[in-house]
């Protein structure tokens, strides 16, 4: 087949259009948290839950969009995110802490969804385009790292309950989401992806293929969550103001991002587990640039860092992962993955605001630096074993 730049360019705009959800989201949760709890170190719950959501749906939503496809998979997960953000308005309106958490946990299931965007891309690209159609697509999230945290300062004060307003406005970004998903044509399930056959789910996750990617992809997710959803409360800690940190969030995700331009050729140019370890690195220059300094330069540098190291992590486990699986186990394969993936990032976020307001914002860096060095060794151990892993740069299906 030939790639379909049309339906690329379309899935990097629900990409966008996700990442504007996302990133406003994380720029707000800790402060809305903070504001609706006595609990504080439960601040940034509300992100564990959506989290929760996420993880809690990205299996049964990817088996159905096995059956139904990805245009109707897709639009069903953004009239789910309009539901979750009413559900937000009226628990900020109430000021229920508990309900609030509901509301993330439901706009999670428009996460799990919306990360199927990458999977599709390499359903509508030549074989030989795979790495860089998913880089591609993952780039569509520079727009929402700015029209994120700018959309959650422009409604935090539109009603008398702070971010009420803002949950209104990420409603209606949903809806523009609709409307361009409406347009996305990504061919129909196979009768053989349809089946479900193939090796057992327990034969292929014990794969090293399959446990590098996901090692890489859920890890490097995962890292990167702590440290970003921590930086709010950690800036304000600081006494740093809210624009500050919604500055600092949208350069991290132009960090996530932005590299989604050159790492598909990277990957093609060098090998993806070359490009994995380089990410892993830039990654703990981040880690290192935080334990330096606490203003807000320091912050934007470190978390633009931590963003593109989860971007080469994250590009280079979701291509691996390719290599994993057959046609009839695909669904299977990407939903264990992505459970993988958001388990970790609940753990993360669960752990977040806990470490920043106990141990520190230093703490959190050092503690970050073990896991990558594990990631780096799995990544060498696999790459020492399997040599030709690392010439398949672009991974085959």
């Amino acid at each position: 087949m030939t790639t379909s730049y049309r339906n690329l360019f379309l899935l990097a705009c629900c990409q966008a259009l996700l990442l504007t959800n996302a990133a406003g989201l994380i720029a707000m949760n800790g402060l809305v948290g903070y504001s609706l709890t006595d609990t504080k170190m439960l601040a940034t719950f509300g992100a564990t839950t959506y989290v929760l959501g996420s993880a809690l749906s990205t299996m049964p939503m990817s088996l159905w969009m096995a059956r139904v496809g990805r245009r109707r998979g897709f639009m069903a997960g953004a009239t789910i995110n309009i539901a979750g953000c009413a559900l937000a308005v009226l628990a900020l309106s109430m000021h229920s802490f508990a309900l609030y958490c509901v509301a993330t946990a439901v706009i999670g299931i428009y996460n799990a969804v919306g990360l199927q965007y990458r999977f599709a891309a390499t359903e509508v690209a030549a074989k030989a385009d795979k790495a860089r159609a998913i880089s591609l697509v993952l780039a569509g999230g520079i727009a929402g790292g700015f029209l994120g945290p700018a959309i959650t300062r422009l409604g935090r004060d539109l009603f008398p309950a702070p971010f009420l307003g803002s949950f209104v406005l990420l409603a209606a970004v949903a809806l523009v989401a609709l409307a361009v998903q409406s347009c996305v044509d990504v061919p129909k399930p196979t009768a053989e992806e349809r089946s479900g056959g193939g090796r057992p789910l327990r034969a292929i996750v014990r794969q090293p293929v399959f446990i590098v990617a996901a090692l890489s992809a859920g890890m490097g997710y995962g890292l990167m969550n702590l440290l970003m959803t921590a930086t709010p409360l950690a800036m304000d800690f600081c006494s740093h103001p809210y624009s500050a940190a919604a500055f600092v969030i949208s350069w991290h995700v132009v960090g996530m991002y932005a590299p989604g331009f050159v790492t598909g050729g990277l990957i093609s140019r060098f090998g993806v587990l070359r490009i994995i370890l380089a990410g892993v690195a830039v990654m703990a220059g981040g880690a290192i640039v935080a334990l330096t300094g606490v203003t807000i330069t320091h912050f934007i540098i470190a978390l633009m860092l931590v963003g593109i190291g989860w971007n080469f992590m994250y590009t280079g486990g979701t291509t691996l992962l390719t290599d994993a699986y057959r046609p009839a186990e695909k669904a299977r394969t990407q939903g264990a993955n992505d459970f993988i993936v958001f388990t970790i990032m609940g753990l993360s976020s669960f752990s977040s605001g806990a470490l920043v307001s106990s141990a520190g914002w230093a703490t959190m860096n050092w503690g970050a630096l073990p896991f990558l060095v594990l990631i780096a060794g799995v990544v060498i151990w696999f790459g020492r074993r399997s040599a030709p892993a690392i010439a398949g740069a672009a991974g085959s299906p």
